[in-house]
This record gives structure tokens, sequence and C-alpha cells, in this order.
């Protein structure tokens, strides 16, 4: 349907210029120029700033999971699958699919401050991705790849804070080194905690054998 194409390329606009400019510089107004729209059009879709601000977000986090979560989802479960999703959200700053880096990022620093219902629902696709690599470690740990004394809501947060980390470096600084020390930083401590095959064991097999 022509309104629902309509608002599909309106909100997919909004979600890129809120990446490099904030979702508090997103007017009804700044985006209504751009698009070279009437306000009143953009009105007939988003009656305040607030709605279209959200609905960018929802439209940003779908993004993520398109472009984070689907592609791993055919690696084997456990280490592998927990391996291939850190790269993937390194991957995903590396391929530029937001122009101002990790929306994510820059919209908590952006909203952590001011409470309402934009931060609440930052604050909620921040928890799902959060629990999304919780469930991922969790899995790796029951699969016997983790150390069983591993626990997942630590290493989540270890993980999270050097993804933003390379977030804030590659952007604010322009390191082109960044991504690289993020994903070097990401394996070892993934490495500190993964329970190596027993090279003595598989020795001994293949001398039995």
């Amino acid at each position: 349907m022509k309104g629902d194409r309509t608002r599909q390329s309106i909100v997919e606009r909004a979600v890129n210029l809120a990446s490099t400019d904030g979702l508090e510089g997103l007017t009804i107004g700044r985006l209504a120029d751009d698009l070279e729209m009437s306000k009143s059009g953009l009105f007939a879709h988003f009656g305040s700033k607030e709605e279209l601000q959200l609905a960018t977000i929802e439209e940003a986090k779908q993004r993520f999971i398109d472009e984070v979560f689907r592609p791993v989802l055919k690696v084997e479960r456990g280490y592998p699958r927990l391996l291939a999703l850190c790269r993937s959200w390194i991957d995903y700053l590396r391929r530029g699919v937001f122009p101002g880096g990790c929306f994510f990022a820059a919209a908590s620093f952006e909203f952590d401050g001011r409470p309402g219902p934009v931060r609440d629902a930052i604050g909620r696709a921040m928890f799902e991705w959060i629990g999304a690599l919780e469930k991922a470690i969790r899995m790796a740990k029951e699969a016997g790849h983790l150390d069983p004394r591993v626990d997942p809501a630590q290493i989540a947060f270890e993980l999270n804070a050097l993804f933003f980390g390379a977030n804030f470096a590659s952007q604010l600084w322009r390191d082109p080194r960044a991504l690289d020390r993020a994903e070097k930083a990401v394996e070892a401590r993934l490495e500190s905690v993964r329970i190596k095959p027993s090279h003595t064991r598989s020795g001994a097999r293949r001398k039995i054998a």
C-alpha cells in the first residue's frame, strides 16, 4: 500500500539522519525538508516528534537485528555462534550499517539522563541486545564450551563495554585500528573462559588407536 511504503521510506531516512544528528535533532521540519515533503504530509504519518522518534528507534532495532543477529543463526550453537555474534557486531560497524556508527550506542549516551518514552524505548532495545548476548553465552556454557564457573551476565557486560568502546574510538577519534583492537580484545576475553580440547587426551587416543 502506498501509505505504508511512504511511512517506511520516511522512517528509513529518519534512522540515517538520527544516526548522525541524534534523535533530539530529528524534527518533523528537518525531515520534511530532507525528503522534500510538506510538514502536513509528515504529520499524516507521525503526529508528533516523539512518535517519529519512537518509530525511528523501532526501525533501527529491526535493521540491527537483520544485520547482526540473523546472519549468525545458521552458525552452530555454542561457542561458534557466540564468537560469530561478537564478530557480527564489529562487522556491522565496519560495514557502516548506520552512517553515524552504532545507532544504539549514540542514542544511549544521548538519552541516558532524559526520562521518558524515548529513553524507555532505547533501554528496552539495549535490554534485548544484552539479553541475547547473555543467552548466547549461556548456550555456549551449557554446551560445555565455556568454563562452568562463567557468569553470563558478567561476560555480556564486559563484551558490550568493549563494543561501545570500539564505537567511541572509531567515531570520535576516527581511529582506523579501533575495530581491529576491539575484535582482538573480545576474542581474548572469550578465549580466557573457553574450555580447550585436551591435547593429552587426544594424544592418548591416537596412541591407543
